[in-house]
């Protein structure tokens, strides 16, 4: 028998089209229905919403949820494999602890899925996941794996490696580092293709060469790190030569090239925005760029880089930034429907449409209020926080 719940008289806020008040329906996991006259199922699970808001669940598509564990320490920090400076092959899958607090803290703040990414000691730091925040095991979190592949510009390599006198030491060594691990992809890429063409075996496997590959031949995005305007140019220039999917990470001087970034139709996942300036690449950090973005016409999402920022805070990210000039309609779509189509899941999450899955959240109300708090969440139809039992 079909599983169904229904929220009644909820302001229901869809994200792709126009809010109104109505009803909507959760069958078997996935939205049923939704609109002002729909009708109750018989038999469903009813969740009186009258006076409250619902949303879908939000996304932030840069976090480092479970394999940077609060409270951790070293035992629970396993957000780089600094051992070389192409680690293109590890998966942040197989790092995250579902057990981490940051997950409890995510569903208080509505955050409902997130791409949890190595970090950006490495020029090339490995593979992403997006995944529900909420579950027994990481496997049966998972939305998309892969959703991109972590690389990192400016600062930190050079930084951890010029430390040990290799390298990259330099941002002119971090772009040879990019240039030659495409290019030791290609030629294996070529070499396993002229092997099955002749119908000789082929060397061992690479599965460094096999992860950039997935880039290259367009299957997942290259999540590019980078602050400075300088380091975004390499970005643009590095994508163009070897013509792969480019995710813009931080963003932190976006702006200053958002003409050219929006031409290129280059989606940039800014933020964090609330830390202080404690580097040289984050001088022109301000909670003013994710306005300036949208209105050159960048497709923005707002991310937390969790636990830089706790995820909870998503949305007080978007609320000040609104502050300081985003459109408001654009901040909400920053951090559901922008997030989820970088990551690939759009679906499945990031607005509230028939066929989707039944991540919603009901809000006390509007949630661009500070003031307002997510009372309850649902994925795929099952609840899985109450603000009231916390």
């Amino acid at each position: 028998m079909a599983s169904t719940l229904a929220f009644t008289g909820a302001h229901i806020v869809p994200i792709e089209g126009e809010p109104f008040d109505g009803n909507l329906v959760v069958t078997d996991g996935r939205i049923s229905a939704l609109g002002p006259d729909v009708a109750v199922p018989d038999g469903a699970e009813v969740i009186d919403a009258a006076g409250k808001w619902l949303l879908p669940g939000f996304v932030d598509a840069h976090t480092h949820l479970g394999v940077h564990e609060e409270a951790g320490g070293w035992a629970g920090q396993d957000t780089n494999e600094m051992t070389d400076p192409n680690t293109a092959q590890v998966r942040a899958l197989d790092a995250i602890n579902p057990g981490d607090i940051g997950f409890t803290d995510a569903l208080s703040g509505g955050v409902t899925s997130v791409c949890v990414n190595p970090g950006s000691g490495n020029v090339i730091g490995g593979l992403c996941v997006a995944i529900h925040t909420y579950g027994r095991t990481v496997d049966e979190m998972v939305l998309r794996s892969p959703a991109g592949l972590k690389s990192a510009l400016g600062e930190n390599p050079k930084r951890v490696y010029g430390d040990r006198k290799q390298m990259p030491s330099t941002r002119l060594g971090t772009a040879a580092v990019l240039r030659k691990a495409f290019v030791d992809a290609q030629n294996y890429a070529a070499k396993k293709a002229a092997a099955e063409e002749a119908g000789k075996p082929f060397e061992a496997r690479d599965l460094q060469h096999e992860a950039i590959l997935s880039v290259l031949n367009g299957e997942i995005p290259w999540r590019q790190h980078s602050h400075r305007a300088d380091d975004i140019a390499t970005a643009l220039r590095v994508a163009d030569e070897f013509g792969y999917q480019l995710v813009l990470d931080h963003g932190t001087e976006a702006h200053l090239l958002a003409d050219v970034i929006a031409e290129k139709k280059i989606p940039v996942l800014i933020g964090p925005l609330f830390t202080t300036r404690s580097k040289y690449e984050l001088i022109n950090r301000s909670i003013r760029n994710p306005g300036l973005l949208a209105a050159a016409g960048v497709e923005i999402s707002i991310i937390t880089d969790h636990p830089v920022i706790p995820i909870h805070f998503l949305v007080h990210q978007a609320t000040l930034a609104i502050k300081e000039g985003l459109d408001p309609v654009i901040a909400l779509r920053s951090i559901t429907i922008n997030p989820a189509v970088v990551m690939g899941v759009a679906d499945q999450v990031g607005s509230l449409e028939v066929g989707k899955l039944g991540d919603v959240v009901l809000w006390s109300g509007d949630p661009l209020d500070v003031m307002q708090r997510a009372e309850k969440v649902w994925i795929k139809g099952n609840e899985v926080f109450s603000h009231s039992s916390v």
